[in-house]
C-alpha cells in the first residue's frame, strides 16, 4: 500500500523565506518557471546544486539499458543528482539505476502529484521515495497527464539542471524537446551516439550533427560535467581510468570470469564501495570487456 501519510504532499513556492526557500534557485532563472511546485519526499541539503538530466527514449534498447545505467553509475559517483521524467524505458532506468547505485534523483510527472503516471512503475515510485529520492509536479492532487503537459514537465527538467544527457531518442522523441529547452536556458547538451541504422538513435545522431557533446563513455561525461583528471568529486576522490586499469580492471575481470555476480556481491568481494566500483565497471562495460544482463556481470 502506498503510504500517503509518511509521502505527505507539500508545496514550494519561489516566494517562500521562512525558514528558508526550498524552491531550485536554478529554476528561478528559467522564463516561465512554475509558480508552485508539489512535491513528495524530502529535499535534502545540496540535492538541487548538481544536477544532469538523462533522458531518452520509451523505445530502450539493450544498448540504451547498459549506456544508461554505466553512465547514471558514474553520475552516483560523483555526487550529482540525477533527474528525469519518470517514463519507462531511458527515464526509468536511470532512476532506477540511482536507486540502486545509491545516488539522489528527482522524478518530474506530467501529472498531477497524487498520481502514479504510468501506473505499472508504482514500485518505482516507491523506491525513489524510499531510497531518499524526490517526485515532483507543478500540477496538484489527481490532474491528468495531457498531450501539452508533457513538455511542460520536460521544461522543469531541463530547467532543474546543468546539463542534459539524451541516451536514445527516435526523430520525433519528447527527448529533443527536453534538449531545446536546455539549450535555450544555456545548459550544456549531450548525447550519446548508437547505430545508424537504429530508429532509436537518429535523435541523439541529429543533436551530435547540431552541436551537442558527444558522450561515448564514463569519462567523456564526467569531463564534459568539469570533472577532470584527478579531481574531487562530491564526497569520492575518482581516479580515471588510466590510474585504475592495471588494479581495479584486472580484479574485477578476474572476479567476473569464475562467475557471473551483481553490482553488490562484486562490491563485498572486492571491498569497495558501489559507487567507486560503478564507475570502473562502466568503463569496462563501454570498452566491451564486461557485459550486464538482469543485473548480473559477465566477462563479454
Amino acid at each position: 500500500m502506498f503510504d500517503t501519510v509518511k509521502y505527505k504532499t507539500r508545496k514550494m513556492e519561489p516566494g517562500d523565506s521562512f525558514p528558508e526557500s526550498l524552491y531550485p534557485e536554478i529554476l528561478r532563472g528559467i522564463n516561465s518557471f512554475p509558480k508552485v511546485l508539489f512535491y513528495k519526499g524530502d529535499i535534502v541539503t545540496g540535492l538541487f546544486d548538481n544536477c544532469v538530466a538523462v533522458v531518452g527514449s520509451r523505445n530502450m534498447t539493450m544498448y540504451g539499458r547498459t549506456v544508461t545505467r554505466n553512465l547514471v553509475s558514474a553520475l552516483c559517483a560523483g555526487g550529482i543528482t540525477v533527474v528525469s521524467g519518470f517514463m519507462y524505458g531511458i527515464d526509468a532506468t536511470a532512476h532506477a539505476s540511482c536507486v540502486e547505485f545509491g545516488g539522489k534523483t528527482v522524478a518530474v510527472m506530467p501529472c498531477g502529484i497524487e498520481m502514479i503516471h504510468p501506473p505499472r512503475q508504482k514500485d518505482l515510485y516507491m523506491d525513489i521515495l524510499q531510497n531518499g529520492g524526490l517526485v515532483l509536479s507543478e500540477y496538484d492532487e489527481e490532474f491528468p497527464p495531457c498531450v501539452w503537459t508533457y513538455p511542460r514537465r520536460n521544461r522543469i527538467v531541463a530547467g532543474l539542471c546543468k546539463a542534459v544527457l539524451v541516451v536514445e531518442a527516435g526523430e520525433d522523441s519528447g527527448s529533443l524537446i527536453t534538449a531545446g529547452f536546455a539549450r535555450k536556458y544555456g545548459r550544456r547538451v549531450m548525447a550519446v551516439p548508437g547505430p545508424v541504422t537504429s530508429l532509436v538513435s537518429a535523435g541523439t545522431l541529429k543533436l551530435i550533427k547540431e552541436g551537442a557533446d558527444m558522450v561515448c563513455s564514463a569519462e567523456d561525461l564526467m569531463r564534459l560535467l568539469g570533472h577532470g583528471k584527478g579531481q574531487v568529486i562530491g564526497e569520492h576522490f575518482v581516479e580515471t581510468i588510466e590510474n585504475n586499469l592495471n588494479k581495479l580492471s584486472t580484479k574485477i575481470i578476474s572476479v567476473l570470469g569464475k562467475e557471473p555476480l551483481d553490482i553488490s556481491m562484486l562490491s563485498k568481494i572486492l571491498e569497495i564501495d558501489i559507487p567507486l566500483l560503478s564507475v570502473e565497471m562502466t568503463n569496462l562495460s563501454l570498452a566491451g570487456v564486461i557485459c550486464e544482463r538482469e543485473g548480473m556481470y559477465y566477462v563479454s
